[in-house]
Order: structure tokens, then C-alpha cells, then sequence
């Protein structure tokens, strides 16, 4: 088998709570997974799910109650193993009375840049997250998406193979996290291994080439987003248009109506009939389409499923 980008084994993490820190809680319990070379790869569970600590773990940040892994054929106890890691942290910090060009350039510094080389490496990134026009403004005057910009410009600055990104849409408006994804696509399209933590599903469907789904600390699902899903059609939809009166049009009973469109929901078997009985009734057909189920609708199974066996556990250790 070939080596993967990341490759996890039986990782997990238990912390100390309660009075005299005399009982123990698993954060992560035996997470076992693997991160292709090159792909995109969507970290998915809700808040306290344990997509941060293993990050943190992955970064050597934190230490493991049990188990290991390996970025790019090396231990994480291997501290050169970081030179081909780029990471930006769900919060990351900026000395806020720095601008741009002067963050970027101190980063650089620790990379062993020349100064030639800093200058020419800080201005590529500055264009390459689109903050080139800004680079004098100090970053307390930032936006939280420039900042997080800024953020990833800091972590792909020495050219990583690896780029960890912790909950990079965190806060971001629709174009922030547009701004953010396209960086992401690029950083695939340079063959970059990208690993990154959400909770915004549409955000994972969209760039992933496989997820991984965890709650409760422990890994509940690993695929592509298709590959996670019963793919079957749940039905057909169908939008279209009436003017004037529908006269008898039995679909207008599984319909809702927004001015003169309509929204129908129907098993596929019945669409055809429907289909010609709109052509009947002279509507214009605007779409048909597919129900199947979403990443979202798998994902709130899984935490359904999840807080019902923890309440059993509570229940029953009463």
C-alpha cells in the first residue's frame, strides 16, 4: 500500500475532570483514518465532536493518551515533520498592530527566508489571498475575513505539502467563506494535501473529495459525500408556473404556491403523469429534479443518534 498525506492510528485523548481531576473524560477515542496524497479532506461533527483536539494532536500541541500518526511518512514526534506543514488554528492571533506585509514577513523569518526571498515570498501570498492592496493597513483594521485571509497566507507561506486548516469558515460571511474555498480549490490544484475541520456541510459537499464524520469522539463515517449516502431518489420535484385559473389539477394538491410558482414533491413513478397533465393545463415547466438525501440529513443522524445512546448511558448508570 502506498503512504498516505496523514495516516492515524487508534488515536486518542483523555482528559482529567471533576474534583482532584479524579475522573477522566475520552475527547477522542481510537480514531483511526487516512488522508490521501493530493485531496481535500472534510473533518465534520458538531462542537466538542474532538475535530480540534485531533488536530491539536496532529500538530503536536497536545499530547496523545494512546495511539500515533504520521504526516507525510513521519512520526508527529518528529519535530522536522513541521517544515512541510502549513496550520492555521480555529482562532489564530495576530500582534493586531502589524500590517500585513510586516506579519507575513515575520513568519517568513522563521523559515529561514533571505530577505530577497522574503520580499518576493510575502508579496506572492499577499496576491494569492488578495490582500495586496491592503498590505500597509494594520490587521485591527481587518475584517474577520481578511483576517483569516492573512491567516492562510501565513500558513501556505513556506510552500507546505501538507495545510491544516481548523474550522477556516469560522464566522466568515457567505463571501468570506467563498473567498476561503476558492483559496482551498487552488491550494488542490497546486496538489497540495488540504485537511480542514467544519461544521458547515455545504462547505464540505462542495470542496471534498472525501469526509470523515465524528461525534462523540469517535469516527462515525469515512467516504466520499455520495459514498456516505443512500443515493436513491426519495422522489421528484417539480417547479412550474400557472396563470390565470388551474382548473382540476390534482398536482396543485401536493403543491406550494409562491405567486405564480409552484412546488410539487411527488414518487417518481407518478411524474410523467404529471408531466403530461401540466402540458394540459399549458404550464411552463421551470425544473425537475431529484430528492436524495444530504450530507446534513446523514450528518444530524449521526448526532441524533449519538445524544440518544448518551442519555441511555445516563439513564442507565443511574
Amino acid at each position: 500500500m502506498t503512504q498516505g498525506a496523514i495516516e492515524i492510528e487508534n488515536l486518542s485523548k483523555e482528559y482529567p475532570y471533576g474534583f482532584l481531576n479524579l475522573k477522566k473524560k475520552m475527547s477522542l477515542e481510537g480514531l483511526t483514518m487516512r488522508v490521501e496524497d493530493g485531496e481535500v479532506f472534510g473533518f465534520l461533527g458538531p462542537n466538542g465532536a474532538g475535530k480540534s483536539t485531533t488536530i491539536k494532536l496532529l500538530m503536536r500541541l497536545i499530547f496523545p493518551s494512546a495511539g500515533t500518526a504520521r504526516i507525510l511518512g513521519k512520526s508527529i514526534d518528529d519535530v522536522s515533520m513541521h517544515g512541510s506543514i502549513g496550520y492555521l488554528p480555529e482562532q489564530p492571533y495576530f500582534y493586531d498592530y502589524l500590517t500585513a506585509h510586516e506579519m507575513l514577513d515575520y513568519f517568513a523569518r522563521f523559515h529561514g527566508l533571505t530577505a530577497n526571498d522574503r520580499s518576493a515570498r510575502v508579496a506572492v501570498m499577499l496576491k494569492k489571498v488578495g490582500l495586496d492592496t491592503a498590505k500597509k493597513i494594520q490587521l485591527r483594521k481587518y475584517s474577520k475575513g481578511m483576517l483569516q485571509r492573512v491567516g492562510l497566507a501565513q500558513a501556505i507561506l513556506h510552500d507546505p505539502q501538507v495545510v491544516v486548516l481548523d474550522e477556516p469558515m469560522s464566522g466568515l460571511d457567505p463571501l468570506g467563506r467563498r473567498e476561503v474555498r476558492d483559496i482551498i480549490l487552488e491550494l488542490k490544484r497546486e496538489g497540495r494535501t488540504v485537511l480542514f475541520s467544519t461544521h458547515v456541510l455545504s462547505d464540505a459537499e462542495m470542496l471534498c473529495d472525501r469526509v470523515g464524520v465524528i461525534v462523540g469522539g469517535k469516527l462515525r463515517g469515512m467516504g466520499a459525500p455520495g459514498e456516505l449516502l443512500d443515493m436513491k431518489a426519495q422522489g421528484m420535484e417539480i417547479l412550474f408556473e400557472l396563470s390565470g385559473v388551474p382548473g382540476n389539477l390534482p398536482l396543485l394538491t401536493k403543491a406550494t404556491r409562491t405567486g405564480e410558482r409552484y412546488r410539487a414533491q411527488l414518487p417518481e413513478t407518478e411524474l410523467y403523469e404529471a408531466l403530461d397533465a401540466l402540458k394540459a393545463a399549458s404550464a411552463r415547466i421551470l425544473l425537475v429534479t431529484q430528492i436524495k438525501p444530504t450530507l446534513e440529513e446523514y450528518f444530524m443522524h449521526l448526532v441524533e443518534a449519538d445524544r440518544a445512546q448518551a442519555s441511555a448511558v445516563e439513564v442507565s448508570g443511574k
